[in-house]
This record gives C-alpha cells, structure tokens and sequence, in this order.
C-alpha cells in the first residue's frame, strides 16, 4: 500500500514538473537546448504572472501532413483556456505564424511587424521601389518593416550554426511580441533582452546597407569603366 501511495505520488511529481516545463516553450522538436528552454520559460512565466497573457512558443520539425500552420495551431489553442498566443515554427516547411484565442490579443503587439521579411524601414522603402507594380503596392510593401523573426531566418547559415539561427531568431520573436505586449500593458519584464535582442537586427540591417553601398560603387565603378573605354575609342 505504501509503496503504491509512493509511487503515486512520484508520477503526480513527475507530471507536474512536465507541466511546469513544457508550459511556455509548449513544443520543441527542433533545438532542445536546456539554456533555450529556461529562457523561454522564465520571460513566459513572468509576461503570465504581470498580464494574464500566456505566450507559447512552438517549435515543429515538421507540420503534420496536410495540414496548413494556421490549422495545426487552430487545434493546439482550442485546448487552451486562458488568454493564448502561440508563436509557431516549421522547420522543413519554412513556416512561422502567430496565432491568438482572443481577437483582441492582437491589439497587444503588431503582428504583421513582427513577422515582416525586413528589418528596417529604409530595406522596406527599397524594396518597395524595385517589386511595387503600383502605387497601393508601393505603399504596403514600404510600411512592412522591422521584422524580427524571418530577417534573421533568412541568413545563411552553416550546417553546424542552423540550430542557433532557428533559436536564437525565434526567441528574438518571443522577446519581441512579450516586451510589446508589456509596453501596452504598462509593466517592466526583468527577464525581457531589453536592448540586447536587437543586436541580431541591427547585424542584418548593417549587412543589408553594406550590400547597396556596395553595389552603388560596382555600378558606378562600371559606369566609369565604360565611359573611359568609350573616350580611349576615340
């Protein structure tokens, strides 16, 4: 009797530590990385703990077959009864979402910030001037900017570092909808990156205006080129 009241008592241990764990990083096929998981869990538990918002973040290998992201976190937050917003990631299927239970959750934080393809204004601006084919599309592409997540997931990446690149741009999505969400709310996260987690951002904006300042002296350099060629014709 005693030993089926320890080990009773042991699974009800066991199950509330999994619980606990697996609370705000919810899944994770893709880094299972300790150092990650804490991270995770202690900026989820303090956002929880100040607003009442549980932010989940999702980690997939792969989605499951036939089944779109939007649809695969449409049942994963139907069993979720507090106030929910999951940040989902597909590995093999290039894919990330955010999804919320509540529409109103989305007056908390920009979701289409944080999951724009580029980091900086000026980045949207240029694009916008070489893809835009009309001037509503001019407009939508140039106020799409300041990305977090899928910026830093576009950067190449050895074999050996593409775990740290899906986890440390995912986290950088995390911190980033979890320090808006304060914002709003009007409290300070003690667990949040602060100033840190934009470092990343600023490293992809750098490389960005490298590459055009580049390019601007390749082109002009080849301009000149071509103009001194055509004078030594002559």
């Amino acid at each position: 009797m005693r030993l089926s009241r320890g080990l009773a008592a042991l699974i009800l241990i066991l199950f509330f530590q999994t619980t606990l764990v697996a609370s705000y990083l919810y899944k994770d096929d893709v880094v299972h990385n300790p150092d990650f998981t804490t991270q995770v869990e202690k900026l989820g538990l303090e956002l929880y703990q100040k607003t009442g918002i549980s932010l989940r973040l999702v980690m997939l290998r792969q989605l499951p077959e036939g089944k779109s992201i939007v649809e695969y976190e449409k049942e994963l937050i139907a069993e979720m009864k507090e106030p929910t917003i999951l940040l989902t990631f597909a590995e093999l299927d290039s894919k990330v979402d955010i999804l919320a239970n509540d529409t109103s959750l989305y007056e908390y934080f920009d979701k289409k910030q944080v999951l724009s393809p580029v980091a900086s204004s000026l980045q949207a601006f240029i694009m916008a001037l070489f893809y835009s084919d009309s001037f509503a599309s001019f407009k939508e592409i140039a106020s799409s900017s300041g990305g977090t997540i899928l910026p830093l997931l576009a950067q190449k990446a050895k074999d050996n570092q593409q775990i740290g690149k899906y986890s440390g741009s995912m986290y950088n999505g995390y911190v980033d909808i979890a320090e808006q969400i304060a914002d709003t709310k009007g409290v300070v996260l003690e667990n949040a990156a602060g100033n840190a987690n934009k470092y990343s951002i600023f490293i992809v904006k750098l490389l960005f205006y490298g590459m055009i300042i580049y390019g601007i002296f390749l082109y002009i350099k080849r301009k000149l080129y071509l103009r001194r060629q055509k004078n030594e014709s002559k």
